[in-house]
């Protein structure tokens, strides 16, 4: 057997066992597991459309309210975070992209090389001539120019498998941009209904001080008349001091409650410019739920979810193509003498190259099956984190809906309530004027009356955020 065939012979031998050797193991398929209801379960959420699809400036009705998450979308911080995130990611889909692409570049080098006289290669220059008559130098330089160029041949997909991995992480980081524009809308709005809540609030307390104040200057005329004893004035003053450090806690509620907004907007304290109106005439906005299977659509975490699931299964794939044998190819030209006034002697110092390498790895390859399995954990993991994801989004969803009916049957109960004990404050009053009733039974029903009317305007502030929290929860506001 000549020479050559036993080459051809051992490299197909070689080829044979390297193929033979790269079997990858099976992966786990990721597949999603439960269905989504066709149903909220209650009665709103058989609703054709969806309130997500409403832009978040046509949502809310409120200029100020609009302005201000004009101005956040712009300054806010963590959003601000976010939109770089997608440019980190833009820019490693470049990178995956560029690796499918032959790498080129050009290459320029000198140097010079004293061999020892008594070796192979010093005998051989030793008794060479560049020229007749011209022995080689010694010691011999070595400059070049070259073009050089490597490839790696995408046999299996790995390349343009990790591109496409790339590519949906770069989406999934978008969604992930559009599920914090939401939050932010949602947690603006949240602290705008609760700064005019406080505002509401502070007013009701300053009413109610008005009238315990009034109610201590006539405590005050019965005690001078005999009608009434020191106790009772004591305990008018403990009431009305009672209402004023009230009245000071709500105004620290709300100048907290301002900066909240503030640093939401990305900006140093300042006063939030807010309608003055009556916050208990203010309705809440009519919401659609529309079907489950549309929050697969609108919501930008479910969208996230999914799409960090199909990278996982991308990575699945470039993982086990690490088991198969790689194709590299590399080429190079130029020219290259052992003198400058050499290098363009053509056709002598022209030098030129093409290989292929083709590797795969047989023995010891744990790290590549650690890889692998690795991979493999994290599509199953990217699988539970969708499933978890639309069925927090599904739940989420189906409470905001079950807590705007219960709120709406509350806010009734509650402002009956409030209606009978503004009655009950007029009836103990006349009463109490007449000595018909004592001054405990006139402060427990002042009492109660301002307890009730505060958790009155704090289930308006519910109603209203419940209802944004429901577009919310639908996927609104990004668009």
């Amino acid at each position: 057997m000549s020479k050559f065939k036993l080459y051809q012979y051992s490299v197909a031998v070689g080829l044979c066992l390297a193929v033979a050797g790269c079997k990858a193991p099976a992966a786990e398929t990721a597949t999603t597991s439960t269905p989504v209801p066709e149903a909220f379960g209650i009665a709103k959420a058989q609703d054709t459309t969806n309130t997500s699809t409403v832009k978040w400036n046509e949502f809310f009705k409120d200029q100020n309210l609009v302005d201000l998450i004009d101005v956040a979308l712009k300054n806010n911080q963590e959003l601000n975070m976010t939109l770089q995130e997608i440019e980190i990611a833009k820019n490693d889909v470049r990178v995956r992209k560029g690796l499918l692409l032959p790498t080129v570049g050009v290459r320029a080098g000198a140097g010079v090389e004293k061999v020892g006289r008594y070796t192979s290669q010093g005998a051989g220059d030793a008794s060479t001539e560049i020229k007749p008559g011209v022995e080689t130098p010694d010691p011999l330089g070595d400059f070049t120019i070259a073009a050089y160029a490597n490839w790696e041949v995408d046999i299996w997909k790995k390349l343009r498998n990790s591109k496409k991995a790339a590519v949906s992480r770069y989406l999934a980081t978008v969604e992930g941009k559009n599920f914090v524009v939401t939050n932010l809308i949602a947690e603006i709005a949240d602290s705008y209904y609760e700064l005019l809540a406080l505002d509401s609030q502070l007013d009701i307390v300053k009413q109610t001080i008005k009238l315990q104040s009034n109610a201590l200057e006539i405590v005050k005329i019965q005690k001078q008349a005999a009608r009434a004893t020191e106790l009772g004035v004591k305990k008018f003053e403990a009431e009305v001091l009672t209402s004023r450090s009230l009245e000071f806690d709500i105004l620290q509620q709300i100048k907290e409650n301002e900066n909240k907004i503030n640093f939401l907007l990305g900006r140093y304290p300042q006063e939030i410019k807010r309608t003055n109106t009556n916050f208990l005439t203010l309705l809440p906005a009519s919401v659609s739920a529309g079907m489950p299977s549309q929050l697969l659509m609108n919501r930008p975490d479910v969208k996230q979810a999914e799409l960090e699931l199909v990278a996982a299964k991308l990575d699945v794939k470039v993982a086990r193509a690490e088991f198969y044998p790689s194709l590299d190819i590399s080429a190079a030209f130029g020219v290259q003498a052992f003198k400058p006034s050499y290098l363009f002697t053509f056709p002598e110092s022209i030098l030129y190259s093409l290989a292929g390498d083709l590797a795969a790895p047989l023995i010891n390859r744990n790290a590549i099956k650690a890889e692998f399995s690795s991979a493999n954990a994290r599509q199953l993991q990217a699988l539970y984190n969708y499933d978890k994801t639309i069925l927090n989004a599904y739940l989420e969803v189906s409470n905001q809906l079950s807590k705007i009916d219960n709120l709406q049957k509350s806010y009734d109960l509650k402002s009956q309530q409030v209606d009978a004990l503004n009655t009950s404050i007029d009836v103990s009053n006349d009463l109490f004027k007449s000595a018909r009733v004592d001054y405990f039974e006139v402060l427990m029903t002042q009492r109660d009356a301002l307890e009730s009317k505060l958790e009155l305007i704090d289930t308006k502030k519910e109603q209203l955020n419940a209802a944004v929290h429901v577009y919310r929860d639908l996927g609104g506001g990004w668009k």
